[in-house]
C-alpha cells in the first residue's frame, strides 16, 4: 500500500508540474522547472500515516482540489479568470448569443423553400447544430488534465497548429469581431428608428453619430472584467431577444394577412437562378444559428473536477436555452410566412410589420420592439467581443508573464471599440455580405466539430460514430462551398450597393 501511495503521489506531482504557477513560469526553452523531491518523502509515505494521507489525497482529488485542469495563465485572461459559472450562467450566455436579428429573415427563406421543405430544412439544421454543440461540450475536457477553453485551441489540438489556425482563425475572428461590427451597424440604425418613432429628439443625429452613441454605450458596458461578470447582462439580452421575437410574430398573426398574400413558389428565369435562390434560403436558415464559437469559452468559466465535470452543467444550460430558442424560431418562421407569404420583403419580418401594419400598431409597441432590438445588440456585443479582449490580453500576458493592469485592459477594450466603429462607418454595407462571409464561417458550426471529434476521440473505423461524424463533417464543408458560390453568384447578378464611409 505504501508503494501504491508513492506511485499516486508521483502521478499527482507530475500532473501539477505540467501547469506552472504564475511565480514559476516557462523558461526560454519551454522547460518547466520541477519541484525538487524531499529525501524524506518515501519514509513519510511508508509510515503508518500513509493510509489516512492517501484517503485525504483521494478525497481532495475527487472534489477537484488537486485536479489541475487549467493553465495558470488562464487566471489572468477575461474568459477564464473567474471559474464560478454554473448552468444558469451557461443558459443566459447561450441564449443571448444564440438568438440574433438574423432570425428575422427566416420567413423569407420559406418564400423560396415553401411550407414542406422550409419546415424540414429548419428542423434538420436545428438538430444538426444541436448535435455539434454537444460534441464541442464533450471535447472541452477530452484530454486528461487539460481544458480547451477556446475554439482555436481545440482546432489546433485536433488538426495541428498550422492547419488548425488556417481552418479556425479567420472564421472565429469574423464571428467575434465581424459580429460586433454588424451589431454596431444594426444597433445604431435601430436606435435612430427608435428615437424617430417615439419623437424623443428635436435635432436629429446622423447615422454615423448614432453609430457613435451605440459604440460608446457598448464600450462602457465592456469594462466589466470577465465573462462571468456579464451573466446579468446576458440575461437581460436573452429576455429582450425572446420578447421582440415573440412580439413580432404574434402581432403579425393577430393583425391578419394583408391583401394579395400568396404561397406559390417564386419562379426564377433560369435553373441557375433557382438553385442560387434555394442555396440563399438554406444559408438564411443555417446563419440563424450562431454561438458555436463561444460554447467552449462559456464552458471554460465553470469549475471542473473528476467528480463534477463541467460538461454536466453546461449541457443542462444548453438544453434549456435551445428549448427557448426553438420556441422563438419555429413560430417566427412559420407564423411570419403564414402572415405575409410571398409579400415578405428582403429585410425580413420586422420590415413587413412596419410596411403592412405600421398604421395599425401603436407607436409604443413599435418603439418597444426597436428598443428591445437595441438592448439585445448591446448585450450581444459584450459576449461576442470577449474572445477579442481575451486574445489581446493573451498576447500581453504571454510576453510579460503577468496579468494586464487595469488601465491597459481598459485601453485595449477602448481600442477595439474604436476599431469596430471605424469599420462600421467605412463598410456600412457589411451586413449585405453576410451570406458570403457566413458561408465561409459555416464550418465552425456544422463541420469542424464533427471532424475534431474524429481526430481527437478516434472512434473505431466504420462504427456508427465514425460514419455519422465523417458524413456530417464532409456535408458541412460541401454546404459551405456551395453557399459561398451561391452568394457570389447572387452578388454578381443582383449587384451590391457599395458605399464607403456613407452609412444610410
Amino acid at each position: 500500500m505504501g508503494s501504491e501511495l508513492v506511485k499516486d503521489m508521483k502521478n499527482i506531482s507530475t500532473t501539477n508540474s505540467l501547469t506552472p504557477s504564475p511565480h514559476n513560469v516557462l523558461d526560454s526553452n519551454n522547460n518547466i522547472p520541477k519541484t525538487p523531491k524531499s529525501p524524506f518523502s518515501s519514509k513519510i509515505l511508508m509510515s503508518p500515516l500513509a493510509s489516512p494521507m492517501k484517503k485525504a489525497l483521494t478525497y481532495m482529488e475527487e472534489i477537484g482540489h488537486l485536479t489541475k485542469l487549467n493553465d495558470p495563465q488562464d487566471d489572468w485572461l477575461p474568459i477564464t479568470e473567474s471559474r464560478s459559472g454554473n448552468a444558469y450562467y451557461a443558459a443566459f450566455h447561450t441564449l443571448s448569443s444564440g438568438i440574433g436579428v438574423q432570425v428575422l429573415l427566416l420567413p423569407l427563406a420559406f418564400v423560396t423553400l415553401g411550407w414542406v421543405w422550409g419546415i424540414i430544412s429548419l428542423s434538420l439544421v436545428f438538430i444538426w447544430q444541436l448535435y455539434t454543440l454537444w460534441l464541442l461540450i464533450q471535447l472541452h475536457e477530452s484530454a486528461p488534465g487539460l481544458r480547451y477553453s477556446r475554439y482555436l485551441r481545440l482546432s489546433m489540438a485536433a488538426f495541428g497548429e498550422k492547419l488548425g489556425k488556417i481552418l479556425a482563425l479567420l472564421p472565429t475572428m469574423y464571428l467575434s469581431g465581424g459580429t460586433c461590427v454588424t451589431l454596431i451597424i444594426i444597433g445604431g440604425s435601430t436606435m435612430k428608428i427608435f428615437f424617430r418613432t417615439v419623437g424623443a429628439y428635436n435635432t436629429p443625429l446622423s447615422t454615423i453619430e448614432w453609430y457613435l452613441v451605440f459604440t460608446v454605450s457598448a464600450i462602457v458596458l465592456a469594462q466589466l472584467p470577465n465573462l462571468n461578470s456579464i451573466a446579468g447582462i446576458s440575461l437581460i439580452g436573452s429576455l429582450s431577444a425572446v420578447t421582440y421575437c415573440t412580439i413580432t410574430w404574434v402581432i403579425s398573426i393577430v393583425k391578419g394577412r394583408p391583401q394579395g398574400v400568396s404561397f406559390e413558389t417564386v419562379e426564377n428565369k433560369s435553373d441557375v437562378a433557382r438553385i442560387c435562390s434555394i442555396l440563399n434560403a438554406l444559408g438564411m436558415i443555417a446563419f440563424a444559428f450562431r454561438g458555436h464559437n463561444l460554447v467552449l469559452e462559456i464552458q471554460g468559466t465553470m469549475p471542473s473536477s473528476l467528480k463534477s465535470p463541467s460538461h454536466v452543467p453546461m449541457w443542462k444550460g444548453v438544453k434549456f436555452s435551445y428549448s427557448i430558442i426553438a420556441l422563438c424560431l419555429f413560430p417566427l418562421a412559420i407564423g411570419g410566412y403564414w402572415a405575409y407569404g410571398n409579400l415578405m420583403p428582403n429585410e425580413g419580418i420586422l420590415s413587413a410589420l412596419d410596411n403592412y401594419h405600421g398604421e395599425d400598431i401603436s407607436r409604443a409597441i413599435l418603439g418597444l420592439t426597436s428598443l428591445l432590438v437595441v438592448i439585445h445588440c448591446l448585450t450581444s456585443f459584450q459576449i461576442y467581443a470577449m474572445p477579442v479582449f481575451d486574445n489581446l490580453e493573451f498576447r500581453y500576458t504571454s510576453n510579460k508573464k503577468q496579468p494586464c493592469p487595469w488601465w491597459l485592459r481598459t485601453g485595449l477594450r477602448l481600442f477595439f471599440g474604436c476599431l469596430a466603429f471605424f469599420i462600421a462607418v467605412a463598410l456600412p454595407f457589411l451586413p449585405s455580405l453576410a451570406g458570403l462571409i457566413g458561408g465561409i464561417a459555416l464550418p465552425v458550426t456544422l463541420a469542424h466539430p464533427c471532424l475534431m471529434w474524429i481526430m481527437i476521440k478516434k472512434p473505431k473505423r466504420y462504427s456508427s460514430s465514425w460514419f455519422v461524424n465523417w458524413s456530417l463533417g464532409v456535408l458541412g464543408l460541401v454546404l459551405s462551398v456551395v453557399l459561398v458560390f451561391g452568394a457570389i453568384w447572387t452578388i454578381a447578378i443582383q449587384g451590391l450597393d457599395v458605399h464607403f464611409f456613407k452609412p444610410q
